[in-house]
């Protein structure tokens, strides 16, 4: 279930995000108790989202885990909405931006795109958040700005370059969605990917006896089989591997299309 960003008033999240004074500026709880903060309660929000989902995100929750009431975060945070606004763009901070140029705007860009991966599949939540409503805040910027400098390097016109950076976002977070919710699944469902796939697959013979005359490319490639690009390492489930793999060769192919266009466009190749 997608999750908007910028649901809250417009003012006092554009202010919360920013740190800029205002309606929505950083006010410290007086009191013999440690004061609150915005920044204790985003990151205490990012952890029940990390631990428990964004399903388990409310107030309340967060509130518990301070040890304090939801009413009290109210007095930092106007409402669940801002909460998911700062959340997101906290966490986004993880994010490396020093991408050399030394070997190339393809390196750094594969670079990139598995640290961008890997950071989806630490905090999936994430990926509930919509991209329609970006929140607009500065850790955000500071993502588009990495991946945009580097790719400013091959040439492309501002239009193109604008659609490519949108494709490359949209396959990774893609890709990374497909892994993240294949790692929820046994625990939403109660049954494991293997006996999943083991009772569909014998199903599937039983109710299509002429699959491979029906779909001969499909059975074709079955048969064929594929090598293995990654490690067989045996704490990674198969199909996790499988997605691996799956994003390893769909960014290089990516990644060649990019270049094509630098060529076509005059631009500087590979690097």
């Amino acid at each position: 279930m997608a999750v908007f960003a910028g649901q809250g008033d417009a003012r006092r999240s554009m202010a919360l995000l920013w740190r800029t004074p205002g309606p929505g500026a950083v006010r410290a709880a007086p009191g013999p108790r440690p004061g609150l903060s915005v920044d204790v309660i985003v990151d205490a929000a990012i952890a029940v989202a990390d631990e428990q989902g964004m399903a388990a995100l409310s107030m309340r929750a967060v509130g518990e885990r301070l040890g304090r009431t939801g009413m009290a975060l109210y007095t930092y945070v106007p409402s669940k909405s801002e909460l998911v606004d700062l959340m997101h763009d906290r966490v986004l901070a993880e994010l490396p931006t020093g991408y050399g140029p030394a070997e190339g705007w393809r390196a750094a860009v594969t670079s990139w795109a598995w640290d961008t991966w890997a950071f989806y599949l630490r905090h999936p939540w994430v990926l509930q958040v919509s991209q329609a409503r970006p929140a607009l805040g500065p850790n955000e910027y500071v993502m588009l700005e990495t991946v945009l400098g580097i790719l400013r390097e091959t040439g492309l016109g501002a239009g193109v370059l604008r659609r490519v950076v949108g494709t490359l976002f949209h396959f990774v977070r893609g890709s990374a969605q497909t892994v993240a919710e294949t790692r929820q699944a046994p625990a939403a469902t109660g049954v494991s990917d293997e006996e999943w796939w083991h009772a569909r697959s014998a199903l599937l013979k039983e109710v299509a006896p002429d699959f491979a005359e029906r779909f001969p490319t499909v059975a074709w490639l079955e048969s064929e089989g594929t090598p293995r690009l990654t490690d067989e390492r045996e704490d990674v489930p198969h199909l996790e591997r499988e997605a691996k793999e799956t994003f390893g060769v769909g960014l290089a192919v990516l990644l060649d299309g990019i270049e094509a266009a630098v060529s076509r466009a005059g631009g500087q190749g590979s690097g």
